[in-house]
């Protein structure tokens, strides 16, 4: 078969089943993407969006251990923004990361930086070419990711969750910013919160869950005017009802900490060839958690949420004011037993390779009998028990996460970002877990971005401290 012309994407007869797991992700799959065409890829999590991305970008086989049978080709240059984007950093500083792409096309010096400083205005990065790439959110590495791909000017630009980490303007911002360059090239855009995408798309194609293909292809018009398919986060539906999950699985079996901050302040350090910069994270932050309520920080991008989650669990000690109690004080074992923290990169927390194991670890270390099949079935992993959580999909990943860090039942309940990357059968099972915990009693704290995740109380944050 003749190589796809430049701009163009086929699939034919691919399969692709990750390392470790029984069925494929993907069975048997054909498809045409016309060059300049701007297509919606949706589907349930794991349904296999993001493995059709990375089969198009050369990763599976390479770096994604499997096997595959079948075509998926892609004519011309592609520029992936991966769902785990902090992969794609590769440089210590901003402005050298987001040129990796254009040194590597061989561009004049001046070509070069003139696409960089393009790029990182076109998705609103506030910073300058010399700001540590470490000292930015997960929302401000996810719009860097984005600078690097656009900066390639790539013939198939490929999107995977691209807005997930961001709030709604900064998303807005970022969408624009894709289309403005977008201009006639090929758009394959991956999102579960997809509604703001449909005015500015050709075609919407949907995934099966399960290997069992493709469900609808066509036209923006017919998708929404056909029977909603299932799981979908569908415009004008209000959000799931929270799983009613068991008090067994969440009610805290020791101590509920309720940690508060004074007055704290925070500054990242780091080091580097050319010395020390120094990032001021939080800046005069009071906040308090409070057993039985579920208290959600939101905000924009690089406000300080994550990092005041940190202070709360004792992972971060304050540079001036106090956080009471100190938890870094504590031994390793003990921390775990009390405090359950959910990172917003998932994978930061792994270190099994065994779904069942992962989750039974800290249990285990810290002395706490737990149902495993209980606790996978009501997160939508009961079939992945045993496969390496290395091949799961970015949703799955990010629920293992959860179940690995709260299957013990913790007191104080820390999340970031958890319902990112989930249908909304899988977001229900996450927001009934954070509900069910509160309700049971335990401290929970919540950095999100998601306006239908139920919170007792919300704190705004904006530049470091609550606004």
């Amino acid at each position: 078969m003749p190589l796809a012309p430049r701009g163009e994407v086929r699939f034919a007869g691919f399969t692709w089943r990750p390392l470790g797991r029984r069925e494929p992700v993907v069975r048997d799959l054909d498809l045409h993407v016309e060059a300049g065409e701007r297509v919606l890829l949706l589907g349930v999590s794991g349904a296999g969006k993001s493995t059709l991305l990375h089969a198009l970008a050369g990763a599976l086989g390479s770096t994604i251990a499997g096997t595959s049978e079948g075509l998926a080709e892609v004519g011309g240059r592609l520029g992936l923004l991966p769902q785990g984007f902090a992969d794609a950093v590769v440089a210590d500083r901003v402005g050298r990361d987001v040129a990796f792409g254009p040194e590597n096309l061989g561009l004049s010096r001046d070509e070069i930086w003139r696409r960089v400083d393009a790029a990182l205005e076109a998705v609103a990065l506030p910073y300058g070419r010399d700001h540590l790439t470490s000292a930015l959110s997960g929302g401000e590495s996810q719009r860097l990711a984005l600078a690097g791909v656009l900066a390639l000017a790539p013939d198939v630009l490929l999107l995977d969750e691209p807005t997930s980490m961001l709030d709604a303007p900064t998303a807005a911002t970022v969408r624009d910013a894709v289309l403005n360059v977008a201009g006639g090239r090929t758009l394959i855009v991956v999102e579960h919160r997809f509604e703001p995408w449909l005015e500015h798309v050709d075609r919407v194609i949907v995934l099966a869950g399960g290997g069992a293909g493709i469900v609808h292809d066509g036209s923006v018009a017919s998708f929404l005017a056909g029977p909603p398919p299932d799981g979908l986060w569908m415009p004008g539906l209000p959000a799931p009802v929270p799983l009613d999950v068991p008090s067994r699985l969440v009610s805290p079996a020791g101590k509920v900490l309720e940690p508060r901050l004074e007055r704290v302040g925070v500054d990242l350090v780091t080091r580097t060839l050319r010395g020390l910069q120094r990032t001021r994270a939080l800046d005069g932050v009071d906040l308090a958690l409070t057993a039985g309520q579920c208290t959600a920080l939101v905000g924009p991008s690089g406000a300080g949420k994550s990092t005041a989650l940190a202070v709360l669990g004792g992972l971060i000690g304050p540079t001036d004011g106090r956080a009471i109690p100190d938890l870094r004080r504590r031994r390793s074992r003990d921390l775990a037993r009390d405090v359950g923290w959910v990172p917003q990169v998932p994978e930061h927390g792994f270190v099994t390779t065994d779904v069942g194991q992962e989750m039974a670890l800290t249990a285990g270390v810290v002395g706490r009998d737990i149902d495993v099949m209980a606790v996978l079935e009501t997160l939508g992993l009961g079939h992945l028990g045993t496969t390496n959580p290395y091949r799961l999909s970015g949703g799955e990943q990010r629920r293992l996460a959860l179940a690995a860090a709260l299957v013990h039942r913790p007191g104080l309940v820390l999340l970031d970002e958890p319902t990112v990357g989930q249908d909304r059968h899988t977001w229900a099972a996450v927001a009934g877990w954070i509900v069910a915990a509160a309700r049971e009693g335990a401290a929970v704290g919540v950095s999100t971005h998601d306006d239908d995740l139920p919170a007792d109380l919300r704190v705004a944050m904006a530049a470091g401290s609550v606004a």
